[in-house]
């Protein structure tokens, strides 16, 4: 059973299109037109384009594409900030609104035509973006699910909390948790495939896989294919295997 996977976005739509370029060129080699492509989320942030991100993978699905786009935590902050003004995050530290550089959110109104840093106030910034972000991407965004099994893998944007069984994941945990995550070295029965945490290259460890490369800092966007617990990169020069290690 195969699957591809692309790791976290933000914002960078042309290396988009180079990651499903890669996917396709994989899937005439493979002669599988099925296998499914998870998007691990943060489509938004940061990078130039977070509108064209949202605009490729909604029209993709709604033409036929057999993706799969989770939500990722910046997903949920984006379209909360539109659509919920008095919604803080927990993880969001007291002060820090979405439109800190820290967070990337100017970026994201910016590739919708909206914002300017030189003068604002944040409420007519959400009320500019409501008029004049399309209410299908909010709702695209809104629809994303949070984990997706194909498998032996599990696909969840940030990853799980360790001893929990699946059904009783919470939102929160699967959107945001690092540590008692990353920490865990135990198996977690399928393979867990997730971004969130960047790193300067994708890693394998046994128990799951991150394949966030830090498009959002700059770096690349990561594309792979998943077999049963095997796992290759995609490159211009065919498959590199990931080796556990």
């Amino acid at each position: 059973m195969r699957s591809y996977a692309i790791g976290d976005i933000h914002g960078q739509a042309g290396l988009l299109r180079q990651a499903h370029a890669l996917i396709e060129r994989d899937r005439k080699t493979c002669r599988d037109n099925d296998a499914p492509v998870i998007h691990l989320g943060d489509l938004v942030d940061r990078g130039p384009d977070s509108a064209g991100v949202i605009r490729l993978l909604r029209e993709g699905i709604s033409g036929g594409a057999p993706w799969v786009v989770l939500k990722g935590n910046h997903d949920r902050l984006f379209a909360r900030f539109l659509t919920d003004p008095g919604w803080c995050d927990p993880h969001i530290r007291e002060g820090l609104t979405y439109l800190h550089p820290l967070i990337g959110g100017a970026e994201t109104l910016m590739s919708y035509g909206l914002y300017r840093p030189t003068s604002f106030h944040i409420k007519t910034v959400r009320a500019n973006a409501l008029a004049q972000v399309p209410p299908e991407d909010i709702a695209f965004l809104d629809s994303c699910p949070l984990m997706y099994r194909h498998d032996n893998a599990l696909f969840v944007h940030a990853g799980i909390r360790p001893g929990v069984p699946l059904p009783q994941q919470t939102e929160q945990d699967l959107l945001w948790i690092r540590d008692p995550f990353l920490m865990d070295t135990r198996d977690h029965g399928p393979l867990i495939v997730h971004g969130h945490t960047a790193i300067p290259r994708p890693m394998h460890y046994r128990n799951r896989v991150n394949l966030d490369s830090r498009a959002g800092y700059g770096g690349p966007l990561t594309a792979a294919v998943i077999e049963d617990r095997q796992v290759s990169l995609l490159t211009e020069s065919g498959r590199v295997p990931l080796v556990p290690r």
